[in-house]
């Protein structure tokens, strides 16, 4: 009987991966959503959209951009992380949802337990950026000073609390000794929109990704980047230690994740798709425009890269005090 039963297991096991096997080979059958949490205009969507465009064509099925905006990225962490493990739904996270652990007292997901890791799409630094229609200040020292001489009067927008937008701001009130008023917001986008518009808020912490264009066009002042070198796209933006403001250093990375439990076959080939369409020419152009790099491009890599990040964040949101209901 024992015999039996373990031959009865083995040719299961055997059924199911038969199974599964050829599912793969079968997928795509149908559209593929992409949940994108925030909603459109921010950094993520600036990377999601294009990378969907070019992915839908590789696969032959669209990819569907689902903006899902709201507290700080985690209402549509949320929602991905309870879709079916069955490789139709993927999720476009950030650094935010690194952040999310140690600033949020509860989260409905775990970015580590609930999600796969697949590859890191893009890492762009994040840049200071001022409005001129309120803030006539063209240099990070003059800006500073401004802000010291009005206490708690200047404004800075945010996608949301706990977000990297909101601690980098955090960080640059201690590195710069001073008291601005955070303003959050549903995502970059709607907090761009509100900078742009030049009626509340004066200054954002912003990937450089969403802001690239604002900055072409004349609509944004830059006053510094937040890395250790100057960008590709904007050389003649300084570094925040160039600036005056040393040891200030912040990056903004968007990631690719399926639903944990999704077929390790089908993963697979997302994963070989992803790095197809980012060696593709349309969107090394579109990244390089962006000041964006590639970042960890594998499970394997990406893993351990998520987990760093995480301790790293909790560490600044300790130093910064930042907990958020």
């Amino acid at each position: 009987m024992k015999i039996q039963s373990a031959m009865a297991l083995a040719a299961t096991a055997v059924l199911a991966a038969h199974a599964t096997h050829t599912w793969a080979q079968e997928w795509p059958a149908k559209a593929i959503t992409l949940v994108v949490p925030f909603p459109a205009g921010g950094g993520t969507d600036a990377f999601a959209r294009p990378l969907s465009a070019i992915l839908s064509k590789q696969l032959g099925r669209q990819i569907v951009n689902d903006n899902r905006g709201g507290a700080g990225g985690n209402l549509g962490a949320g929602i991905a992380a309870r879709a079916p493990k069955d490789g139709y739904t993927y999720f476009m996270g950030a650094v935010h949802h690194a952040i999310a652990p140690s600033v949020y007292k509860k989260l409905d997901y775990s970015l580590e337990k609930d999600f796969a890791p697949l590859a890191v799409v893009a890492v762009v630094p994040q840049v200071i950026v001022i409005t001129p229609k309120r803030i006539k200040e063209t240099d990070l020292a003059s800006f500073i000073t401004l802000a010291k001489k009005n206490p708690g009067k200047l404004n800075y927008a945010s996608a949301g609390s706990g977000t990297s937008h909101h601690l980098a701001g955090e960080l640059f009130k201690i590195a710069a000794g001073v008291n601005i008023t955070h303003v959050p917001h549903k995502g970059a986008g709607p907090a761009l929109q509100d900078l742009l518009s030049g009626q509340q808020v004066d200054v954002m912490f912003d990937g450089l990704g969403s802001s690239a264009q604002h900055i072409k066009g004349g609509l944004l002042m830059p006053l510094a980047m937040a890395s250790k070198t100057r960008s590709a796209a904007f050389p003649y933006v300084p570094t925040a230690a160039e600036a005056g403001l040393p040891g200030y250093e912040v990056s903004t990375w968007y990631a690719l994740w399926a639903v944990a439990g999704t077929p390790a076959a089908i993963n697979d080939r997302v994963v070989a798709e992803t790095a197809k369409a980012l060696a593709s020419s349309e969107l090394k152009t579109i990244w390089a425009q962006q000041g964006a790099t590639l970042g960890p491009a594998n499970p394997k890599e990406m893993a351990p890269f998520v987990s760093s990040e995480i301790a790293k964040w909790a560490k600044v949101a300790k130093s910064a005090n930042i907990q958020v209901d």
